[in-house]
């Protein structure tokens, strides 16, 4: 099957960029792509570094219940033999930041589906890697807690400024935290269009401010409108984000 064509886009440190589209139109597989679980069978995709530390976070966090949250964590590191005080440290603030560190001997049946996929974030972060893809990481949540999760994540990854690439079925979700939205088209996947958020703030606002924000609607309808026109599975696809909004 060609899942596919003509994709072409840059990243760069600090980028927040979403990928949407139908179901079945490429998304997951242009990340496996990039991450390199999948070979290529046409063109190239260049890294810079050339062998890039890549973390990838998926929809459900895959926490072991036989280890604790911060033996969890540190899963990466210790298969990488990276376990040092250095990064020790950097974990324990992230865990401390997020409101975790007080579970840090808990086991992961023990804490609440947000706190898991926060732990699931940090337990990535912590190989710090040079970019991010994330596989509708907050998808198994419910609404309220997506929305909290999201914001959270939101300030850690830009205080980390490292590209980050999120592939999300949640067009709500797309407009309120990434800079650029990449469309894609039903199977095989092209670009359709390439959106740039601008909400002309000073500052980027967070997620929940974003939701709020004049230009919200004017965004998430310009996307709904772009991704209708590819038919009635998709619109099956993106209308509980549509009610959301």
């Amino acid at each position: 099957t060609n899942a596919l064509e003509d994709i072409s886009f840059s990243l760069y440190p600090g980028d927040f960029t979403a990928i949407v589209g139908c179901s079945g139109c490429g998304k997951s597989t242009l990340l496996d792509l990039i991450g390199g679980f999948l070979p290529l069978q046409e063109r190239e995709i260049l890294y810079h570094p050339p062998n890039p530390k890549i973390g990838y976070m998926l929809q459900k966090d895959h926490l072991l219940e036989y280890r604790n949250i911060i033996d969890n964590i540190t899963l990466g590191l210790e298969i990488h033999h990276q376990k040092t005080k250095e990064n020790m440290d950097f974990v324990e603030k992230l865990m401390r930041q997020y409101g975790i560190s007080a579970f840090s001997r808990s086991h992961p049946s023990q804490l609440s589906g947000g706190m898991r996929q926060r732990a699931a974030l940090i337990r990535t972060l912590s190989i710090r890697p040079d970019f991010l893809l994330l596989d509708e990481p907050f998808s198994a949540l419910d609404y309220q807690t997506r929305i909290e999760v999201a914001e959270d994540i939101f300030s850690i990854l830009r205080e980390q400024n490292i590209p980050v690439l999120l592939v999300t079925h949640d067009l709500s979700e797309a407009v309120s935290m990434a800079d650029r939205i990449i469309v894609l088209g039903k199977r095989p996947g092209k670009i359709r269009n390439i959106l740039t958020i601008d909400y002309e703030e000073e500052t980027r606002p967070t997620p929940v401010a974003a939701r709020s924000h004049p230009k919200f609607q004017q965004y998430f309808q310009q996307l709904w409108k772009e991704l209708k026109t590819d038919g009635q599975s998709c619109t099956k696809t993106i209308s509980a984000s549509y009610e959301k909004a």
